[in-house]
């Protein structure tokens, strides 16, 4: 057990607004706010882009921020801020209890944002990004966040760091795809590719979403999890768009390694056919930054932050994004 000046010099080691533990933030409070970016329409106008932050009341400014880029399936605050009646599953409150200013966005044609009808692929939700992270700098004053992706989530936000080099501090690829070579679920999109471009969505309903959690490895997940998952997504609307699907089947691989020049933790669920661990290896090999992790766990499966076992891959993007600077 640690002694009280050994937890005390642990504390120093972080950065500035992150609690060495929950302990101490557990009763205190969590706000909440809604905010709106927007970037053009491909077809003319204005597409409105929803974004939901959640950090501690009365924090020490300024708070490292951390941004949460949702995968294809469900939207940004329906996945990272669920409410699961009697249990704990909001990412964004585990973060924020630990001293981040969290935020999360919907993409175009996701949860509350608008509703396009397009395909809404990887390249505009870096589009979105975009429009996201200028509103995130003018609120909090911070130009480069820390990001977290998950699926199709992370490689919109690799196609941003190409875009924008520097845009991003620190950046967490979570059940990432690289070629999709030998990956099941690529494998099966690939076979699908001339239905996914036939309509830019496809319908859910909350088999949909039983079927996401439950294609890799079922017993990873409570049953309780997509069913509130369903109630939030089908709330606000049917469709998913089909963009970032028929990318991962037609245009992987879509992001360059050499260009991610921040440090990079890979985190890869024991269960998951979005891609083989030898296709991930190779990518994290090509990263440039000496400052890189790849983390294999296990008792988790694609949506791993959704898992039973949740609380293990949350325990190394918290290490990740906590780690202390090199000594002078």
């Amino acid at each position: 057990m640690l002694t009280r000046r050994e937890t005390l010099a642990a504390a120093a080691l972080l950065p500035a607004g992150v609690a060495a533990a929950p302990a101490a933030a557990a009763s205190a409070r969590i706000i909440a706010s809604e905010h709106w970016a927007s970037k053009p329409a491909a077809g003319g106008g204005t597409v409105n882009l929803y974004l939901y932050r959640k950090r501690l009341a009365g924090a020490r400014a300024p708070q490292p921020v951390l941004f949460l880029v949702h995968g294809s399936s469900f939207s940004g605050r329906g996945g990272y801020d669920l409410q699961v009646p009697g249990q704990d599953y909001s990412m964004m409150d585990w973060f924020a209890r630990r001293g981040f200013d969290v935020w999360t966005m919907d993409h175009e044609g996701y949860g509350r944002s608008t509703r396009t009808g397009g395909f809404s692929d990887i390249a505009s939700g870096a589009d979105d990004l975009a429009a996201g992270f200028a509103l995130v700098e003018r609120e909090t004053g911070v130009a480069a966040p820390m990001v977290y992706g998950q699926s199709s989530g992370a490689l919109r936000a690799g196609l941003l760091c190409m875009r924008q080099p520097g845009r991003i501090s620190r950046l967490i690829l979570d059940g990432f795809s690289h070629t999709g070579d030998g990956a099941p679920e690529i494998l099966r999109r690939r076979a699908n590719a001339a239905a996914l471009a036939a309509t830019p969505f496809r319908t859910a309903t909350e088999a949909t979403y039983v079927g996401i959690f439950s294609r890799d490895d079922a017993s990873t997940f409570d049953p309780a999890v997509p069913a509130a998952l369903a109630r939030y997504e089908l709330a606000l609307g049917n469709r998913i768009p089909n963009g970032t699907y028929l990318d991962m089947a037609t245009k992987l691989p879509m992001v360059d390694p050499a260009k991610l020049a921040m440090p990079v933790l890979m985190t890869r669920a024991i269960h998951d056919g979005n891609a083989t661990e030898a296709d991930l290896l190779d990518f994290f090999a090509r990263l440039p930054s000496p400052d890189r992790q790849f983390a294999i766990l296990d008792g988790v499966a694609h949506i791993a932050v959704l898992g039973r076992n949740r609380h293990r891959v949350l325990h190394a993007m918290h290490a990740f994004l906590t780690l202390p600077p090199l000594a002078a």
